[in-house]
């Protein structure tokens, strides 16, 4: 009975201000009987809007009034706990922050849910849209990797980006959903009374693609202390999140590589990158924000009775709350001579490093797993060495993914990249010279390849031994089971992205444990806003991005699959792929060279709608059920 109310109090306090819930919990202990008020908070189905401080300066002046019937924000949205009532001082002075207005087009032109860009300046393009009467001027490229966002997915109240899925608030810019980090620049809009659709431009926001959200610094004052485990992408927006979400307590970033925390999906990619050129922010960034960070340093044990972090520059540091988002580490199989010096794995920034330093035009390159990381680096590696094979159990590469077709069509592009490909095979054994390096690898029907270099792409293990005995529970995988607000069973200890074996948006009615890049990020953001004190359910879409030979593939969803079908043409690359379960529902969408429509079906899932079968049975027109995401959502009880 204890547990219960602990654990009841302990969720009340998270909805009061820290003001009133630091230092005076234990006069708000005696007044237990205001717990009837979480009845309130039950459903968490609540939509708020205006996600940052600068929501005032960015209010849109659009003169035709909203439809009332109509949700006023976007699916998910949230207010941040940095927003400020201005006053008519401030509003002028912020008003002074502008450009004066451009007229950029005739409001006539505007059509109800399309996207328009247009040019505020030479330098300095801009997306409108038009939504329940509406206007919203944004910046009209995607913070991540520079999409137009006239090309992307819009919803109610926001817009994906069409190659990767990434969310945006149409009322702030705000981002919502990844990958990225940054927001869009919102600008001021409205339309004259001759009707011109008038911009103004925050003057810092000029000749700029992307905007950073507001970020408190620490207050000495409160003495709070969060810890951040883990320097990689769910990390890096968590700390940045827990900043713009207003918390001013101190900061520890703990970060076991030595680098700051970098875009690693560009590792396997891309070797021959620069450390600086992959990272999110520069060391000025987090000093100026009051983030400490810890490079080189790894999380040796986690105490939860006396609330303790041992690190592994001896160190113990005691918390208020923690995030733990400590990721994989990649998995050699116990092949003899494994342990040969030029066996590698790829995941970090230092893996390839390594293997840059030992290829030449003579290099014959083994890849041994047909997973997306070992293909990815042998697409990667094709044009700088002599030969390279990829060595895959399956019969095709990515069946499990994508299905027999898809798989095969990849292995067709493969095959015409020079990369010779052995499916449904093996190696049994690395074989090695004197100094130790690797000359040969065995296949399990005795075949010997010349090998220079072995690239395992065989899966990956979690990071989470240090736990073991913490109390938080770990699952057989190393898996941690989270809440929808992604804490663990351990009070104050919240956990996400890779580790983390949590509710996402979808069919599936459990929990699971997926290692996308765009899902950690989210689970960083989401894990800030409930240990900053506010409430936020996750409801993420698992959104999955590659790139080989140049084809971008995408994927949108989560599930076991019946049937695939196939809309375009797998042999020109240009396609979209539904999968299909057992009840007609369409669990997955892929897609190569069809953007937006991955972006589409994330966006449709995520308002709570559901495609089935019935609605891509017309081959002449499978793209009708766009026509959805513009309709209202569904009304929740």
């Amino acid at each position: 009975m204890w547990q219960s109310t602990y654990r009841s109090v302990n969720t009340l306090f998270k909805l009061i201000p820290f003001a009133l819930a630091g230092k005076h919990q234990t006069r708000l202990i005696g007044q237990l009987p205001c717990l009837f008020y979480w009845n309130k908070y039950s459903s968490y189905q609540q939509i708020h809007t205006m996600g940052s401080m600068l929501c005032k300066e960015y209010k849109t002046t659009g003169k035709i009034t909203p439809n009332p019937e109509q949700n006023s924000g976007a699916v998910g949205s949230y207010q941040s706990k940095c927003d400020k009532v201005a006053t008519t001082t401030m509003s002028n002075e912020l008003d002074a922050q502008y450009t004066e207005p451009v007229a950029v087009c005739l409001a006539t032109e505007l059509v109800e849910n399309e996207l328009k860009q247009v040019d505020f300046n030479e330098e300095t393009p801009v997306l409108l849209v038009k939504q329940n009467g509406r206007l919203h001027a944004l910046g009209a490229k995607c913070t991540h990797y520079g999409a137009p966002m006239k090309t992307g997915a819009l919803g109610v109240g926001r817009i994906r980006c069409p190659w990767h899925g990434a969310c945006f608030n149409l009322e702030t810019g705000d981002i919502e959903d990844f990958p990225g980090i940054d927001s869009l620049p919102c600008h001021k809009v409205n339309v004259s009374d001759d009707g011109q659709v008038m911009v103004r431009i925050k003057r810092t926001d000029l000749d700029k693609s992307s905007r950073l959200k507001p970020m408190v610094k620490r207050n000495t004052q409160d003495e709070r202390c969060f810890i951040v485990v883990g320097g990689g992408p769910s990390g890096a927006v968590c700390v940045e999140a827990l900043r713009q979400e207003g918390y001013t307590g101190r900061l520890i970033f703990v970060c076991r590589e030595p680098y700051l925390p970098y875009d690693r999906v560009k590792v396997s990619k891309s070797m021959n990158v620069s450390i600086e050129s992959l990272q999110f922010r520069t060391e000025q960034f987090y000093k100026d924000h009051d983030i400490e960070l810890w490079l080189g340093v790894s999380a040796d044990k986690l105490v939860t009775a006396q609330k303790e972090l041992h690190c592994s520059n001896g160190y113990v540091v005691k918390y208020d709350k923690i995030y733990i988002a400590t990721g994989c580490a990649a998995f050699k199989p116990p092949i003899p001579g494994a342990d040969l010096l030029n066996v590698k794995t790829i995941r970090e920034y230092a893996d390839a490093q390594s293997i840059l330093e030992l290829i030449t035009p003579q290099t014959n390159v083994v890849c041994l797993g047909s997973s997306f990381i070992a293909l990815e680096a042998a697409a990667g590696l094709v044009p700088k060495v002599a030969s390279v094979t990829v060595i895959g159990r399956d019969t095709v590469p990515l069946k499990a993914a994508f299905g027999e077709a898809i798989g095969a069509r990849v292995l067709k592009l493969y095959v015409d990249n020079n990369v010779k490909m052995i499916m449904q095979s093996g190696i049994d054994q690395i074989i090695g010279d004197d100094d130790g390096k690797v000359t040969e690898v065995q296949l399990v029907d005795g075949t010997r390849l010349p090998c220079d270099l072995l690239i395992m792409g065989t899966g990956s293990r979690l990071n989470t031994q240090f736990m073991a005995k913490s109390g938080v529970h770990l699952n057989k995988n190393g898996s941690v089971d989270v809440t929808d607000f992604l804490e663990t069973n351990v009070p104050d200890v919240y956990v996400g992205g890779d580790i983390a074996n949590a509710h996402i948006y979808s069919l599936a009615q459990s929990r699971v444990n997926i290692g996308h890049y765009q899902l950690a990020q989210y689970h960083g953001r989401i894990a800030a806003i409930n240990m900053s004190g506010s409430v936020k359910k996750s409801e993420a879409v698992p959104f999955f991005f590659t790139m080989l030979f140049g084809k971008g593939i995408r994927y949108a969803g989560y599930g076991a699959y019946k049937d695939v079908i196939i809309d375009g043409s797998l042999e020109t690359m240009q396609f979209i792929a539904y999968f299909v379960n057992h009840a007609d529902t369409v669990i997955a969408v892929a897609s190569c060279g069809r953007d937006p429509i991955v972006a589409q079906f994330a966006e449709l899932i995520a308002q709570g709608k559901c495609l089935g079968r019935n609605h891509i049975e017309d081959a002449t027109n499978r793209q009708a059920w766009t026509a959805m995401l513009s309709e209202p959502l569904p009304k929740v009880r």
